[in-house]
């Protein structure tokens, strides 16, 4: 027999071993990971990222919501609840979110700007002409940004956050400007 036989027939036992349910669990997520959207940038899992730091608790020196929408072509793209918040990790990255309605938490220990490009950093997510948080368009189609309401024509990276700025990301078409943001809650 040969090695490379021999090592084959090691890990079909091993296969069989697992049983018919921790197969399918194995093959599910195998299948999930293989599926999954890829991003250009790794999930960050604690480590400084774009000089923002993952700290044990909220800052309060700076503490802003900005919100995020995302359509691709029309169809709501999902920011995560927990963005800025690895898991296993006992942190919280400056950037983050709680919930999935959109709203950016800013809590900094330091009075600085911050960007939307610094946020996909965090998030993991790419934020490019051919890639925004998955959403990809297609030929001929065009990236919109509203900034509160106002067409944005400059580097969506650099949107600086301010208190309760909405901003809308449209890939399309269609091109229909979502209604401001208002459901706050206190934020």
């Amino acid at each position: 027999m040969t090695r490379a036989f021999r090592r084959a027939v090691r890990a079909l036992r091993a296969v069989r071993r697992l049983g018919p349910a921790r197969l399918g669990g194995l093959i599910f997520g195998a299948a999930a990971l293989l599926t999954a959207p890829r991003s250009q940038a790794a999930i960050p899992t604690g480590e400084t990222v774009d000089g923002i730091h993952c700290d044990a608790a909220e800052g309060v020196a700076l503490h802003i919501h900005p919100h995020l929408t995302i359509l691709d072509h029309g169809k709501p793209v999902g920011i995560p609840d927990d963005v800025g918040r690895p898991l296993g990790g006992q942190c919280f990255y400056w950037l983050h979110t709680h919930t999935g309605d959109g709203i950016i938490h800013v809590e900094s220990p330091a009075i600085r700007e911050f960007t939307l490009g610094e946020f996909f950093a965090v998030w993991g997510q790419p934020l490019g002409p051919r890639d925004i948080a998955g959403a990809k368009p297609r030929r001929g189609d065009k990236v919109i940004v509203y900034v509160d309401g106002d067409r944005y024509t400059g580097d969506p990276r650099k949107i600086e956050f301010t208190q309760h700025l909405d901003i809308d990301i449209l890939i399309g078409p269609p091109y229909r400007k979502p209604p401001p943001f208002t459901a706050w809650n206190g934020n």
